[in-house]
C-alpha cells in the first residue's frame, strides 16, 4: 500500500472515530442519536414559526441531552420546514420526551403551534455515523 493509501485508510477510519491512536477517549462516548422533522407550516407565517421555535429553545432543560437543533426551509417549497435535532445519545433523547418540565412548557405552546403548523411533524430517527 503507498503512503496515500495509508493515510486515506487512516483518515476514512478517523472519521469514525476507530483508529486506535489517542482515540480510547472517543471510543468511549455514548453513540451520538439525532432525529429529523419535516414540519408543513402555513403560508406567510416566518416571524410566528420562528417565534415558536424561540419558544421550544426556551422550555428546553440544561439536561435534556440535546446537543444542537438546525432549522431548514425547503429552497423548492418554502413552507416544508425540517428540524434536525441531535442528542448525545437515542437514551437521553427519549428521556427529555418525557421530562415532566419540558411537557409542561410544551403545553403552554401548543395554541402557536396549531397557529403555525400545517398538521403533525414527520419524525425519522438517524443514528449518526459520522459528524465532522
Amino acid at each position: 500500500m503507498s503512503g496515500e493509501d495509508d493515510l486515506a485508510e487512516t483518515l476514512s477510519r478517523a472519521r469514525f472515530g476507530d483508529v486506535g491512536h489517542g482515540c480510547d477517549e472517543r471510543e468511549k462516548e455514548p453513540p451520538v442519536w439525532a432525529q429529523l422533522m419535516k414540519v408543513q407550516s402555513k403560508p406567510d407565517r416566518d416571524s410566528e414559526l420562528q417565534a415558536m421555535f424561540e419558544q421550544v429553545r426556551a422550555v428546553e432543560q440544561p439536561d435534556s441531552g440535546l446537543v444542537r437543533t438546525t432549522v431548514m426551509r425547503s429552497q423548492h417549497d418554502p413552507e416544508v420546514v425540517y428540524v434536525l435535532v441531535v442528542f448525545e445519545s437515542e437514551e437521553k433523547a427519549r428521556a427529555r420526551e418525557q421530562d415532566p418540565r419540558r411537557q409542561e412548557g410544551l403545553k403552554a405552546l401548543q395554541a402557536s403551534m396549531a397557529q403555525v403548523m400545517d398538521g403533525p411533524p414527520e419524525f425519522t430517527d438517524l443514528a449518526v455515523l459520522m459528524d465532522t
